[in-house]
């Protein structure tokens, strides 16, 4: 029986860890040495394709680092994006990035300092570093997913303050990476599942993982599920000097569940939105069987949970079907 189930997981793990070094039949091709009828940006091979198509669309960027920022208009046809990648299954294996460094110094709105700016639905992103390297002191995104049904693949956002803002509809994070040290998951109206990430938060003296914008009884939601929030490799974080998530909105809603949780992560678990403007009146802040040294402490405005959050109370009954979600990720 043993050897039946070692066989299986084997399996199953050759068949996560598949490659894809070459450009899937009818996508644009990205490259940093074209050849003829390729593109060396990745915005010029977002602006060949059609908005009003209705045929599906994909883009295949080779390996390299890409400065710039990328900005997915609207569009009738489901797009999506790869990037070259020796092991489809892993961030860690990932040899494609987008970066740039815009923040709110030099722009007016958080969407504009996005390295992605994701305004398409049914949209899929897979093996991509997306990156803001502006660092401390004011908003600047990695990632800006500003429509529903949008997945995103074994990629990998870095930033600082506000590093993926999942601002509406449904959105699926698998096996990714996201990295940041302020609100770095927030966004107002989006109903986001995080499942399998890896959370890391760098060296400041305090910090928030989440800060929901949900300001009313409407259906918004954050699920981060069997991730692992630690400190980044290398950096230095005090034990309790980060808090899951606080309010940015009246009614935030965020669940954290079946996950570790490093001693980065406060006994009080959540915090006020600030002194004076504590908004934790409606917040639904839930946690259900977590493990690590971070995962327990006198927890504030904690709502208890009796059961996890289902994947479908988020995503839907019929997510399994939608266009944008790849099971094998889950």
């Amino acid at each position: 029986m043993l050897s039946y189930i070692l066989a299986l997981c084997l399996n199953l793990c050759l068949v996560l860890a598949a490659s894809r070094t070459t450009a899937p039949s009818g996508a644009l091709v990205v490259s940093k040495a074209p050849a003829k009828g390729q593109y060396s940006k990745i915005q010029d091979a977002v602006n060949a394709l059609s908005t009003s198509s209705t045929t599906a669309q994909s883009i295949f960027i080779e390996a390299g680092t890409y400065s710039e920022q990328v900005y997915i208009a609207p569009r009738k046809a489901a797009l999506t994006i790869y990037g070259y990648s020796e092991n489809t299954a892993d961030y860690a294996h990932n040899v494609v990035t987008i970066t740039q460094k815009l923040s709110q110094n030099e722009v007016a709105t958080n969407d504009l300092t996005a390295t992605l700016r994701a305004w398409s639905t049914n949209f899929k992103l897979y093996n991509v570093n997306v990156v803001n390297s502006y660092g401390s002191g004011k908003q600047a995104l990695a990632l800006n997913a500003a429509a529903a049904n949008q997945g995103y693949y074994a990629c990998k956002f870095v930033g600082f303050q506000d590093t993926i803002l999942a601002q509406t509809g449904t959105q699926l994070y698998a096996k990714s990476y996201i990295e940041g040290a302020t609100d770095f998951i927030f966004g107002q109206h989006g109903l986001a599942w995080f499942t399998g990430c890896d959370i890391r938060v760098l060296s400041a003296s305090l910090g928030y993982i989440t800060a929901s914008g949900r300001a009313s009884s409407e259906a918004g939601y954050y699920v981060l599920d069997h991730c692992s929030i630690a400190a980044k490799s290398g950096a230095t974080v005090a034990k309790g000097a980060y808090y899951l998530g606080r309010p940015w909105g009246a009614y935030a809603r965020v669940a954290v569940q079946s996950s570790t949780i490093s001693e980065v992560v406060n006994a009080a678990g959540w915090h006020i939105w600030n002194t004076g403007d504590e908004r934790t009146d409606h917040v639904t802040f839930g946690e259900y069987a977590n493990t690590g040294a971070g995962a327990s402490g006198t927890r504030k405005f904690e709502t208890k949970l009796s059961k996890a959050v289902a994947i479908t109370d988020v995503l839907g009954s019929g997510y399994a079907s939608a266009a944008y979600v790849d099971k094998t990720y889950l």
